[in-house]
């Protein structure tokens, strides 16, 4: 006879298909018959975060941590709750926890450090290192590397010979930056380095607060070559004298969250009706063919198949007016190239958004737009649709150069 899964249990089964109400009722009651338990603690601190019951949330962890001080969980989830309510020196200290999950690889393969000898590199505590070689490495994902390479130049003050480690997908984004770092996408191909770090660790280690975010952006420019081209393309496809605003509706399906981030084309229906408005499709992945099936006033063009890389992306992104999107790295890229940019974001987001803001410390130009309960994208989507509406665009509808 199979076994009843626990309260405990219950509260982590019922928050990841998204009923909130019933995972914080199992998760308070299993807290209540055994408070000793360090999963009751620690899953309840999940749940009530997905509730935006932040401090609640943090509460939990702590309870959780005093009943198990070497947890990876709860420190990491600790460590979301701290970031998010802007609580960033202690957040950080937290934040390096990750190393420690299940499944989570070293910053630095092994097989690599043993190639060094005795003399291996160390882990990078943010001290100058002029005469040495400091690798740092793109280690999380796409919109996390584009967000945390504006560190790079602080880093490179401290240490002037610079590589970075990176996918990739990530290389274009890395060789716009402005400082010509050297970079390298495979690990047989790493060069002799002396200390290391991970790109996502700069925050905590330059003590980054809320007033101290690097400054200023745009810190990325597409090709002026590959800017040529799409401005070629673009005025091609689309009607002179028109706003011209990307889109992306969803994000990449195997994201832990994105049953969350995503929606679909169809819920962006205010934005069809805009007048002077043309629609430009950045979105990638399954939810790309959505844009055969469009049907709007304002005209769209899919450039989902055309796009092969970020370089490509951001020769596009260099033509638009302004972006809609969810958060997926299209936000942080636009953000970081300093173009106009509507983020929608559902009820409890990722850490870096913190809560209750319009805009945020790391893109000026990019407002915040949230949902006011969970899966109620309609609210989010008219504020989106008004800060498009009340935006300047060029008459011409290609936006000046950089």
């Amino acid at each position: 006879m199979p076994i009843a899964p626990s309260d405990s249990d219950l509260c982590e089964i019922r928050r990841r298909a998204g009923r909130l109400d019933e995972a914080a009722a199992h998760g308070r009651r299993a807290v209540t018959l055994d408070p000793g338990d360090a999963a009751g603690w620690y899953n309840l601190g999940v749940a009530l975060y997905d509730r935006l019951e932040v401090a609640a949330s943090i509460a939990c962890e702590r309870r959780a941590l005093r009943l198990r001080p070497d947890w990876p969980g709860p420190h990491f989830e600790l460590a979301e709750g701290l970031l998010l309510s802007g609580q960033w020196e202690e957040g950080w200290r937290e934040y390096e926890w990750r190393w420690r999950l299940p499944g989570v690889p070293p910053p630095v393969p092994p097989a690599i450090l043993k190639r060094f000898g005795s003399a291996i590199p160390r882990p990078w505590d943010g001290s100058p290192l002029p005469d040495g070689t400091l690798l740092l490495i793109a280690d999380q994902g796409f919109g996390d590397t584009i967000q945390f390479a504006r560190y790079l130049p602080r880093a490179a003050a401290l240490c002037p010979r610079v590589i970075v480690a990176c996918s990739l997908d990530m290389l274009p984004v890395i060789r716009a930056l402005p400082g010509g770092h050297r970079a390298f996408t495979a690990w047989d191909a790493a060069p002799p380095f002396d200390a290391y770090a991970a790109l996502s660790s700069l925050p905590g280690l330059f003590g980054t607060t809320l007033d101290s975010v690097p400054q200023p952006v745009p810190h990325l420019r597409a090709e002026p070559e590959r800017v040529e081209r799409w401005t070629d393309r673009l005025d091609g496809l689309l009607p002179r004298g028109h706003r011209r605003v990307g889109l992306v509706w969803a994000g990449r399906p195997t994201h832990g969250n994105d049953r969350n981030r995503s929606l679909t084309l169809a819920r962006l229906a205010p934005l069809f009706a805009l007048e002077k408005t043309a629609l430009v499709s950045l979105q990638k992945g399954p939810a790309q063919a959505e844009a055969a099936r469009y049907y709007g006033a304002a005209p769209l063009v899919g450039l989902g198949p055309e796009l092969e890389s970020f370089a490509d992306t951001m020769a596009v992104l260099a033509q638009l007016d302004h972006v809609v999107c969810v958060d997926t790295a299209v936000a942080h890229l636009a953000g970081a190239m300093g173009r106009p940019t509507a983020v929608l974001l559902p009820y409890a987001p990722d850490w870096r958004w913190l809560l209750g803001r319009g805009g945020t410390p790391w893109y000026p130009t990019v407002t915040l737009h949230r949902q006011p309960a969970p899966g109620r994208w309609d609210e989010a989507i008219r504020g989106a649709v008004a800060a498009v509406a009340g935006s300047n665009f060029r008459a011409s509808g290609r936006p000046s150069r950089r």
